[in-house]
């Protein structure tokens, strides 16, 4: 097969000959938000916390986050299998940066109220719906087959490390400034960001004929979605996942650092192992490819149930970045072998609203299970609740191994053909690849 001339290495050019313009624009852009997007996560909870709010208000303002993004996640999928991608992401940036800077004023003012809150976060939340299916498939179009798996995993490596950064950068910049600069910086990098997604070259990429009409489309998505056991049993899978865990990350982890662990600056630096562990991960992954690849990757979902539990005894600071470490680097295993499948299965024209379908099941039980957090803490326990979150992972994880194809599907020996894969981000911002990104 001929590389196409644009992908070609010229003088004195240093990345790799497959890492084309937009794969470098792209991957800019998703750093700088990865920079932003994980302090401002922090910064969000302690944001509640310092107003006087409790464990249920930061509850309700993660939960008003994820409520429209399960909302508008199939509308933005369709929407993004018929207007240009690249515009519709930049669009998400601007209202990501709008919302986020509005944010950061209130609470630098001292101003903020919990109603305003949960409409700022709901803001941020509608645009990630209509971010995230526009931007499958946009990092791969200029990646050749053979190269994917590879290009994917260096993708991985530049974001978690910007993740990294934005985490333990924004917990010590919450402890020493407050959480209203960390919000501003992330509407800064928003801004950044989708200024460079509007200098993708999409002039290569072919137009898609109309479809029949919303519905039409959306039945369309559904029907390669349904047809796919592997597909839909792990997104099943991951609804309850990412429910738990994003309850446990979102209210029961800034609870417990602010109770027994130091605050924001201890959390911060928690997260930051988590960021740790997906470089390892990928780093992993740039050489190995395994055969079985789903059957891989979802026996690397069982660590995910460490940071629950570890935050349930509570572990000293230590040994909760060692569990954070592991899940990580597992996480990232599951990520890259999610997306190899997906590269390797889904068509391309059908990709955005397959993925509208996959963000919907992972995140449907999202806005519930972060609203009722705190509830359930008062109830039962937060320790009690932490040791539940960790049992339904190995719980749903060892059901999802009794699907055949899940065991059975291997990695093909022949090119797929680029612009299949979805592309990334990090996990809570607005660049995620799969299951995989919605727990971060």
């Amino acid at each position: 097969m001929r590389t196409p001339a644009a992908l070609r290495p010229g003088p004195g050019r240093r990345r790799p000959e497959w890492a084309g313009r937009n794969y470098v624009l792209l991957t800019a852009a998703a750093v700088v938000t990865n920079l932003g997007t994980h302090g401002a996560l922090i910064a969000a909870a302690f944001a509640v916390l310092e107003s006087g709010g409790d464990g249920g208000d930061v509850g309700l303002v993660a939960a008003a986050r994820t409520l429209p993004l399960v909302l508008f996640l199939l509308v933005g999928g369709a929407i993004a299998d018929r207007l240009p991608r690249h515009r519709v992401m930049v669009a998400a940036n601007a209202l990501n940066c709008a919302s986020q800077a509005v944010f950061a004023a209130l609470v630098l003012t001292g101003n903020a109220q919990l109603w305003q809150m949960m409409l700022l976060t709901a803001l941020c939340g509608t645009g990630q719906a209509f971010f995230s299916p526009a931007a499958e498939g946009m990092l791969m179009a200029g990646v050749s087959g053979e190269q994917a798996n590879r290009a994917f995993a260096l993708f991985r490596m530049a974001v978690n490390g910007a993740a990294i950064g934005g985490a333990a950068l924004g917990g010590a910049m919450i402890a020493a400034l407050g959480p209203g600069w960390v919000l501003a910086i992330d509407a800064a990098a928003f801004a950044a960001a989708g200024a460079l997604r509007a200098f993708l070259d999409v002039g290569h990429i072919a137009e898609r004929a109309p479809g029949g009409g919303l519905l039409s489309d959306l039945r369309e998505g559904w029907k390669e979605f349904v047809s796919r056991p592997w597909l839909w049993s792990i997104v099943a899978q991951f609804s309850v996942v990412v429910a738990v865990i994003g309850a446990a990350e979102s209210v029961y982890g800034p609870l417990v650092a602010q109770d027994s662990l130091g605050g924001a600056r201890p959390w911060g630096l928690a997260l930051a192992a988590f960021g740790a562990g997906t470089l390892g991960g990928a780093l992993l992954m740039m050489r190995w490819k395994p055969r079985r690849m789903l059957l891989v990757g979802t026996l690397c979902v069982f660590p995910l149930a460490l940071p629950s539990a570890a935050l349930a005894v509570p572990l000293p600071v230590g040994g909760l970045a060692v569990a954070m470490f592991v899940s990580g680097v597992t996480i990232e295993v599951f990520g890259v072998a999610w997306m190899t499948a997906l590269h390797q299965e889904i068509p391309e024209d059908k990709l955005s609203r397959v993925a509208a379908y996959d963000w919907f099941g992972s995140t449907a039980m999202l806005p519930l299970s972060t609203a009722l957090a705190g509830p359930a803490a008062d109830l039962f326990g937060r320790s009690e609740a932490l040791w539940g979150s960790a049992a339904l992972i190995v719980l749903v994880t060892a059901l999802v191994l009794l699907v055949p194809d899940v065991r059975n599907l291997t990695r093909s020996t022949k090119e797929v053909s680029s612009g299949a894969v979805p592309t990334t981000g990090s996990g809570p911002s607005a660049d995620a690849e799969g299951p995989a990104e919605r727990l971060g």
